[in-house]
């Protein structure tokens, strides 16, 4: 039998940090992006006897873990055990210590063993260790982060945000990060050309993220289409939806992107920067794509809502998007920059992304377009030294444009080799705190390095 503990003090008393993780959605907040885990089902909450079955990776293959709660103390403790899955035992001890009225020590207590006795624990004991510091420190360190930024607007009435695109890579986290917050947020679901209205009934904030993925595949005539259609078509039916419903939100947060700016070169952008240049080729139909789907999203105005346009970096986290799809070649040793290195490279962490939500909530003086992007942009070359050290890979294989326009089409010039160095002024005048503003912190926190 072996035994895991990590404890981690808390800027929040007891019982809020047992609220959080009674909240719907903390589950899914603390399911790793490096090392996800499938959901299959889950009956209850923390209560006894409350069960949670997930598919788990297991090298190559994944594994069914079964684990039911079978002990609740509320406010104080509750524990899961495994009933069936990859370890021979496995229990689990969540403790919540009262430190003083504003902070307490979350303790996660683990007595476990793993399958073939002392052979399993001979040549899969130090793995395992490896594993549970690696999740438990992502865990821990992403509670607190979260607890610390409700509580920055802990005095404020908790909200409730509809939210489109939220089955996307930014939606999925929202949601849950909403929910523990003590929020209510429901997903907008959609069924081909049609929407949930109920969702949108009562909502304070709408949240427009809908749209099929920009870099998903070439942008063919038929696929500009849908590019289109999801976004601006989309936000047209959802506004006309309010109008016709009467509800009316205090505020419209649009999805948007800085490929609004086009192909800039080395010229630093801010919100005041124009925006679709005439003569940008590079970029031309991304940038009129944001333009339109800004234009639609401020009708919003017309139903008295404060209009945000949140104009998205590149999203960096493991789940998906860019990152995801560089993790391969670099692991195996032939990732690179891109077409040189020169281009730069406006990102953001997941995590400071939905922060933005709630901040922009709160802030009333922000409305109009905002940069969604970190304070510290990179070249193309320099994102490529950071992923290599990152992940202990050399990072010398540099993919010309040529192949990145045999592969891409017009997507390579339009959204892969545009370079855009933009800053977040509103974002920063307004005091937002980036809990990643650097790049290597926010690579090594989504991927669990």
């Amino acid at each position: 039998m072996k035994t895991f503990e990590r404890r981690t003090v808390m800027p929040v008393a007891a019982k809020e940090l047992f609220a959080w993780h009674e909240r719907p959605g903390c589950f899914e907040r603390l399911n790793p992006p490096f090392d996800p885990v499938e959901v299959e089902e889950r009956v209850g909450g923390l209560e006894v006897g409350a069960r949670t079955v997930v598919r788990m990776p297991l090298g190559p293959v994944k594994q069914r873990w079964v684990a039911e709660h079978t002990a609740y103390e509320p406010g104080r403790m509750f524990r899961d055990e495994q009933t069936s899955g990859p370890f021979s035992k496995w229990v689990h001890t969540h403790t919540f210590v009262p430190k003083d009225d504003h902070t307490s020590e979350l303790v996660d207590h683990i007595d476990y063993a793993l399958p073939l006795g002392p052979l399993g624990s001979a040549f899969g004991g130090g793995f395992a260790e490896g594993q549970l510091e690696r999740m438990f420190a992502y865990r821990h360190t992403l509670t607190r982060n979260d607890l610390s930024r409700h509580a920055a607007f802990a005095s404020k009435p908790r909200l409730t945000f509809a939210v489109t695109g939220a089955s996307g890579l930014v939606g999925s986290s929202l949601i849950p990060f909403l929910t523990t917050g003590g929020h209510r947020a429901h997903a907008v679901k959609r069924t081909g050309a049609e929407f949930d209205e109920s969702a949108l009934d009562g909502a304070d904030v709408v949240v427009n993220l809908a749209g099929a993925g920009i870099a998903d595949e070439r942008w063919t005539p038929e696929r500009k289409v849908l590019l289109v259609q999801s976004r601006v078509d989309y936000t047209r039916r959802l506004i006309a939806s309010l109008k016709k419903s009467g509800s009316k939100p205090k505020l419209w947060i649009q999805g948007s992107a800085i490929g609004i700016y086009g192909d800039r070169g080395d010229e630093v952008l801010t919100e005041d920067s124009k925006v679709g240049e005439p003569g940008d080729r590079a970029g031309r139909f991304l940038a009129k794509l944001c333009i339109d789907w800004e234009a639609a999203g401020e009708e919003a105005a017309s139903l008295g809502a404060r209009v945000v346009h949140l104009r998205t970096g590149i999203v960096q986290s493991a789940r998906g998007g860019a990152l995801s799809k560089l993790l391969t070649p670099f692991k195996l040793g032939v990732g690179g920059p891109l077409a040189g290195g020169r281009a730069w490279q406006s990102w953001i962490s997941s995590e400071d992304l939905i922060g933005i939500v709630p901040f922009l909530a709160y802030t009333e003086s922000i409305e109009g377009p905002v940069n969604a992007v970190a304070p510290h942009a990179v070249t193309s070359l320099e994102y490529a030294k950071v992923l290599g050290r990152v992940l202990h890979r050399p990072a010398i294989a540099p993919l010309p444009a040529f192949a990145l326009r045999a592969l891409f089409g017009e997507l390579a010039d339009g959204a892969l080799l545009a370079s855009q160095h933009v800053e977040p002024r509103r974002l920063a005048t307004a005091g937002f705190r980036f809990l990643h503003p650097m790049l290597e912190d926010a690579l090594r926190f989504s991927l669990g390095r």
